[in-house]
């Protein structure tokens, strides 16, 4: 058995001592919010906002064999990845089926998995069972390292307040140590899915500490806002974005969640290939992700299955309160049949009451 830390980060921990509110899930804490869920959101669509991630799986990998073995049982090719390169890759059961999407970092002489935190043991079991006599160490490191990030339209113009120019010598999906006067940590660069530039900040508590302090006392031209994860939550799904444990589990695939993009179709073999191969070729998937959109206003935590007369056909799996769009709205899977923008459905929820819905494209706003 691989044990894994559960507890809260010391920079959670450091934050919710500064009076911040925080949100507890599945035994671990998270900040709610900073200012406002208005405010905070406003940040992350206009302007840029610092977002605490440590809260996510951190797996550590060490050995000569770990981009090969990656490889072998993983979506993307890793094998020839190069030093300080990140890139995404998701691990499928055999029967095709969601495992964990992950950012994978490599270090050279070690590499780093993120993934979502509900998601790490299942991932971290998952590839130590697949080790055999491969040079493939697997350790939990959460403990270990903090992670911060920053995003937003006006996060590449941020950056350089803490780090300068060093910025410009970053390529998209790679990152360099910074080290400046008081500050060391690791800068990695990447694209956000509206295609902006985003940053993963990477250190020991100490330096993430020092980091979100400068940004308290931030005081300048930027719109500048930390963000919790009840506003996060709700841009997340305004854009579309899967998030485990919600939409990214065992119960489907990654082309019902339109994630063929982080799928090497040339590198040959990986565990799930053939079936996620067979769906792909002869078009043989039954459901997709798709935005739902209330007309009236939801209460509480309801759970929603989705139907076309008395047909059961889907189920929203993420809801919340969209600020920018002033209604209800959802990420549900639902079959492909009803698939289509403009469709409507009726809600059904654990209360006994019924709604009626309407399917969305992703991102419901661009």
């Amino acid at each position: 058995m691989i044990e894994t830390e559960t507890m809260p980060t010391e920079l959670i921990e450091y934050l919710s001592e500064k009076g911040f509110d925080t949100l507890s899930i599945d035994g671990y804490k998270v900040i709610a919010k900073y200012s406002t869920k208005e405010k905070e959101i406003d940040s992350l669509y206009s302007g840029v906002g610092l977002r605490n991630i440590s809260h996510l799986g951190i797996i550590e990998l060490k050995g000569k064999d770990v981009l090969d073995f990656l490889h072998r049982i993983s979506t993307s090719s890793t094998q020839n990845l190069p030093k300080a390169h990140t890139k995404v890759t998701l691990f499928a059961s055999d029967k095709g089926r969601i495992i964990g999407v992950t950012r994978l970092i490599n270090f050279e002489d070690y590499q780093l998995l993120v993934c979502g935190r509900e998601n790490k043991s299942k991932v971290m079991r998952w590839v130590k069972k697949y080790v055999i006599s491969d040079d493939v160490h697997v350790n939990d490191a959460n403990g270990k390292y903090s992670l911060l990030e920053l995003t937003g339209p006006q996060a590449d113009s941020f950056i350089r307040i803490i780090c300068g120019d060093v910025v410009n010598e970053i390529d998209t999906d790679t990152f360099k140590i910074i080290h400046t006067e008081n500050l060391l940590f690791f800068l990695i660069k990447f694209k956000d899915e509206r295609g902006h530039n985003k940053f993963w900040l990477l250190s020991d508590f100490e330096n993430s500490k020092r980091i979100v302090n400068n940004m308290f006392e931030y005081d300048g031209p930027f719109n500048f806002n930390l963000v919790g994860e009840e506003a996060y939550n709700t841009y997340r799904i305004e854009q579309g974005i899967p998030s485990a444990p919600n939409e990214l589990n065992d119960n489907y695939n990654p082309l019902e969640a339109r994630l063929m993009e982080f799928i090497d179709t040339q590198k040959g073999c990986y565990i799930g290939q053939e079936v996620i191969g067979r769906l792909d070729t002869y078009n043989k998937v039954q459901k997709y992700l798709v935005g739902i959109k209330f007309n009236e206003e939801v209460i509480g935590e309801e759970q929603f299955t989705l139907f076309n007369n008395n047909e059961e056909i889907g189920n929203i799996t993420s809801l919340t309160n969209s600020i920018k769009l002033e209604l209800p709205i959802g990420l549900g899977y639902i079959r492909k049949a009803f698939s289509t923008a403009g469709t409507k459905l009726i809600a059904k929820s654990t209360n006994g009451r019924s709604s009626v819905v309407t399917v969305c494209e992703l991102p419901f706003i661009k």
